[in-house]
C-alpha cells in the first residue's frame, strides 16, 4: 500500500515527542513492503534541529509554511495514495489538513485521523460542544490512537467514530538499545522529557523534590524549558538530549524516571514514548502510576511504580545496583518479545486489510 502522512515531523525530534513514533512504526511499515511519504511544515525551528537525515525508508517532503498554498500542493500529491493519514499536533493548518484529507476520501482508499495525543483531544473536543473536531470524526474512515485504551476507544465512538484502534508506542530495536555507560549521564535518577503546562506539578513531586531531599545525590534532568525553573544544586539540567543521544542518557543512571501528563495519567494505557526507549536501553525504569501499566510492563519485576514523591523516594532506597540491573534486564526482554514496532506495524497492517488485529487486554 501506499501511505501519506501528515505530521509534524520525521526528521526533527526536537519539541515534537512522536517523532520516534512515527519513525519506528514507518520503518516497519516500509520493512513489510509498504510506500510511505511523510509531509511535514517547516515549523517551529525543527528543520533547524534535524537530528536524521532523509531516511532510505520513507520520502520525506517538507512544506513551507508562509501560507496555505504549499500544504495544498503537498495534499494534492498525496491524492494517489491508499491510505492518507492526518496526524495529530501538527501544530499548524490542522483544520485545513483535516478537511484536505478528507476531500481526497475515495472508494477503496481510507482516510485515517491518528491521534498521538488522545487525551489532550479528548479533553478539548469535551470542553467545547461546538468544537469543530466533532463534525470531522464521523467522516474518518479509521481514528487510531498511540494510547488510551477503552477509555479513549470507547470516548471516540460516542463522539461517532466508524472505528478507534490504539496502535500503542514501543520499542524501536535499530535505534534503542543498551550502550556503555557514559559518565556525562551519570546519576541516582534520571528524568527526560520537555517542561510542560500538564506536567510540571507532577515533575515537581516526583522529581525535584525528591531531589531536594536527597542532596548527597546527583540527579540529572533533560528536555527543554526547564531553564527558569529552581533547582537544587544536585539536579544538573542539560537541555535537550537529542535522539541520538537517548541509549546512554538512559543506560547509564542507576534508574530513570518515567512522569506522564495529567490526561494521560488519568485515561490509562497511555505508556510515553520514553517508557519503551529506557526499556530498551536495559534502564530501571521507576514510573508514575496508571491505569493499564500491567499491560506493558509487570510491576515489581521489569519496572517499579510509585504514586507520589515518596514512593519513588522508598524505591530509591531500597533499589541496589544488581536490583536495577535486573529490573532492566526483565524489562527489555518483554519489550522485545512483545512491544516493538515490528508487532506494531503488523497490527496496523492487519487492521487496514481487514483481518483480525491482535487482541489487546487494553481495548477489551
Amino acid at each position: 500500500m501506499k501511505f501519506a502522512f501528515f505530521g509534524s515531523s520525521l526528521v526533527s525530534a526536537y519539541w515534537n515527542g512522536a517523532a520516534t513514533y512515527y519513525r519506528g512504526l514507518i520503518r516497519n511499515l516500509h520493512a513489510l513492503g509498504h510506500q510511505i511519504t511523510f509531509y511535514e511544515p517547516d515549523a517551529y525551528g525543527r528543520q533547524q534541529h534535524r537530528d536524521i537525515a532523509d531516511p532510505p525508508w520513507a520520502r520525506s517532503v517538507v512544506y513551507g509554511t508562509d501560507s496555505s498554498a504549499p500544504m495544498e500542493r503537498a495534499l494534492e500529491d498525496a491524492a494517489d495514495a491508499d491510505v492518507i493519514v492526518k496526524t495529530s499536533g501538527v501544530g499548524i493548518f490542522d483544520e485545513a489538513l483535516e478537511e484536505g484529507v478528507l476531500a481526497l476520501r475515495r472508494p477503496g482508499h481510507l482516510a485515517v485521523f491518528w491521534d498521538v495525543d488522545a487525551p489532550a483531544t479528548l479533553d478539548e473536543v469535551a470542553r467545547d460542544p461546538h468544537h469543530p473536531f466533532r463534525r470531522r470524526i464521523p467522516r474518518f474512515d479509521l481514528v487510531c490512537t498511540y494510547g488510551g485504551g477503552h477509555p479513549v476507544v470507547n470516548a471516540y465512538r460516542n463522539l461517532g467514530a466508524r472505528h478507534c484502534e490504539p496502535i500503542y508506542n514501543a520499542l524501536d530495536t535499530q535505534t534503542h538499545y543498551p550502550v556503555p555507560t557514559d559518565p556525562t549521564y551519570a546519576a541516582e535518577l534520571a528524568f527526560l522529557g520537555n517542561r510542560l503546562p500538564d506536567r510540571e506539578e507532577r515533575v515537581r513531586k516526583f522529581f525535584i523534590e525528591v531531589a531536594a531531599r536527597r542532596p548527597g545525590s546527583r540527579f540529572l534532568l533533560g528536555g527543554s524549558g526547564w531553564e527558569s525553573c529552581e533547582l537544587t544544586p544536585n539536579v544538573h539540567h542539560i537541555g535537550h538530549v537529542y535522539t541520538r543521544d537517548h541509549n546512554a542518557f538512559n543506560s547509564t543512571p542507576r534508574a530513570v524516571l518515567n512522569i506522564s501528563r495529567d490526561s494521560m495519567a488519568r485515561y490509562g494505557y497511555s505508556p510515553a514514548t520514553r517508557v519503551f526507549e529506557a526499556a530498551g536501553a536495559g534502564a530501571c525504569l521507576i514510573t508514575d502510576h496508571w491505569e493499564g501499566v500491567e499491560f506493558f510492563l509487570e510491576p515489581g519485576r521489569e519496572v517499579l511504580v510509585a504514586r507520589n514523591g515518596d514512593e519513588v523516594a522508598e524505591h530509591l532506597d531500597a533499589l541496589s545496583s544488581e536490583r536495577a540491573t535486573a529490573i532492566g534486564r526483565a524489562a527489555l526482554e518483554r519489550v522485545r518479545a512483545e512491544h516493538t514496532y515490528a508487532h506494531r506495524a503488523a497490527q496496523l497492517e492487519a487492521l487496514l486489510e481487514g483481518r483480525a488485529a491482535t487482541p489487546t487486554a487494553a481495548v477489551a
